[in-house]
C-alpha cells in the first residue's frame, strides 16, 4: 500500500520498493476541474479545460540547475528523464502528466529533481480539484507514495514534490509550496530555495 504524505513530509523510496531494489520510477500528476455551476457554467457551456503543465527541474549538489523537462523538451539531454507530453484539458482518470526517471542512468552529479506544476493559460488553482503527485516503482507498476493537494487558490503554480539523493538513498519529499508562474522557468529560483 502507498504512503499517503502531507505537505512537508517525505518518505526513503528504496523502504517502499523493497527488497528488488528502485531503478526506474514515474512521477504522475493528475487534476480535474472544478465545474462551473450556475449563471457561468450556461455562458461557459459547463466546462473550462485547465491546461497545467508538471515538469521537472534538475539540481546539482550546488544548486545549479543542469536539465528541465517539460512539455517543450521531454527528454533530458542524458535521455534519463522522459516526459510523457502535453494534457492540455486534465480529462480522464489517472496522472495526466507524467514524468518518468531512470535513477541508474542518472549522473552522479545529479542530486535532487524539483516536480512543478504550472497553469499555462493563468488559471489559479482555485479552479481545479483532486489535484495529486504520486511516485510509481515502474518495475512493479505500484504506487510507492502519494501527495493529494488539497489546498486551492489564487496561484498558477506549485512546486509540488523533490526526489533528493541522500545516503544512497532517494527520498520523495511532498512540498506543496505555493508560486508564481505559468511556466518552469519562473519556479527555478523559489525551487532551489526550498531544496
Amino acid at each position: 500500500m502507498a504512503i499517503s504524505l502531507n505537505k512537508n513530509s517525505s518518505v526513503s523510496l528504496a523502504k517502499e520498493a523493497g527488497a528488488g531494489g528502485l531503478t526506474r520510477i514515474a512521477l504522475g500528476v493528475g487534476w480535474d476541474m472544478v465545474k462551473p455551476t450556475g449563471f457561468f457554467a450556461k455562458l461557459s457551456g459547463g466546462t473550462a479545460d485547465i491546461d497545467l503543465d508538471a515538469s521537472c527541474l534538475v539540481f546539482d549538489a550546488a544548486g545549479n540547475v543542469v536539465d528541465t523537462v517539460w512539455f517543450q523538451k521531454l527528454t533530458s539531454d542524458d535521455g534519463s528523464v522522459r516526459h510523457s507530453g502535453d494534457n492540455l484539458t486534465g480529462e480522464g482518470d489517472g496522472d495526466d502528466e507524467t514524468i518518468s526517471v531512470d535513477l541508474t542512468r542518472l549522473p552522479a552529479s545529479v542530486e535532487t529533481l524539483v516536480l512543478t506544476v504550472t497553469s499555462f493559460r493563468g488559471q489559479t488553482f482555485d479552479k481545479v480539484a483532486n489535484a495529486f503527485g504520486r511516485v510509481i516503482d515502474l518495475s512493479t507498476n505500484r504506487e510507492l507514495a502519494r501527495y493529494d493537494i488539497s489546498e486551492s487558490g489564487s496561484y498558477t503554480g506549485l512546486i509540488l514534490a523533490s526526489l533528493k539523493r541522500s545516503g544512497g538513498e532517494w527520498v520523495y519529499k511532498a512540498i506543496g509550496e505555493r508560486a508564481a508562474g505559468v511556466h518552469v522557468q519562473q519556479l527555478v529560483d523559489q525551487s532551489r530555495r526550498l531544496i
